[in-house]
């Protein structure tokens, strides 16, 4: 019964991200006010504000959950494969897999990177992510490292690459995107596994992707 309190607070705080995610993807984030998440939530603002400092603290704490959730979606199906090449491929398929399954999640990550703003009015998508790396753009370049040092993958730019990859996987993920309209899912990632293993796999050696 110990743990009793802390689980029902750590539902609450769940319930109030849910909602937060739901007001950012219908209303957009300056339109975003407590009272609007919690009229979502079906819950008081005050009950918000006993576990959210304010709009900039459950943003924040939102921010971080978006984060973490989409990352170890892509990490976990990495991390089943065993070559660069295969992990490469997981990472690509894995990335948009999400994206798509999570539309809502997407609008609310973009409405916060590209709205909010840190206590010294700095916008999000400005901050320098030189001192703490995405995890993600880490583990990307990190399989494109080993591609090379084991002679699965061309000699290239790794940054670069990581950058390109990273781009062509980001563009899917504005619903106004005029590549969405065109073209679904299935093809979209398809064409860009070919695109990329065309770009970078090692030519010289024979190498069958397994299923």
């Amino acid at each position: 019964m110990g743990n009793q309190p802390s689980f029902i607070a750590e539902a609450r705080r769940e319930q109030i991200i849910e909602a937060a995610i739901k007001t950012l993807d219908e209303i957009g984030y300056v339109k975003a006010s407590l009272a609007q998440i919690a009229k979502r939530a079906k819950i008081s603002t005050g009950l918000i504000s006993y576990h959210f400092a304010d709009k900039r603290d459950l943003m924040n704490h939102l921010l971080m959950k978006l984060l973490e959730r989409s990352t170890a979606y892509i990490l976990e199906r990495v991390q089943l494969k065993k070559t660069a090449q295969e992990k490469l491929v997981a990472f690509i398929e894995a990335s948009l897999a999400y994206q798509y399954t999570h539309p809502a999640h997407n609008s609310a990550l973009i409405e916060i990177v590209f709205n909010a703003r840190t206590p010294d009015n700095i916008p999000y998508y400005k901050l320098s992510d030189d001192e703490e790396e995405d995890q993600l753009t880490h583990e990307l370049q990190q399989i494109l490292l080993e591609g090379q040092e084991k002679e699965e993958f061309e000699k290239f730019n790794v940054y670069v690459m990581a950058s390109v990859i990273q781009g062509a996987i980001g563009e899917y993920m504005l619903s106004n995107s005029t590549i969405t309209q065109k073209i679904d899912l299935e093809t979209y990632k398809s064409e860009l596994v070919k695109i990329v293993e065309k770009m970078i796999v090692f030519r010289n050696k024979e190498y069958v992707r397994t299923v």
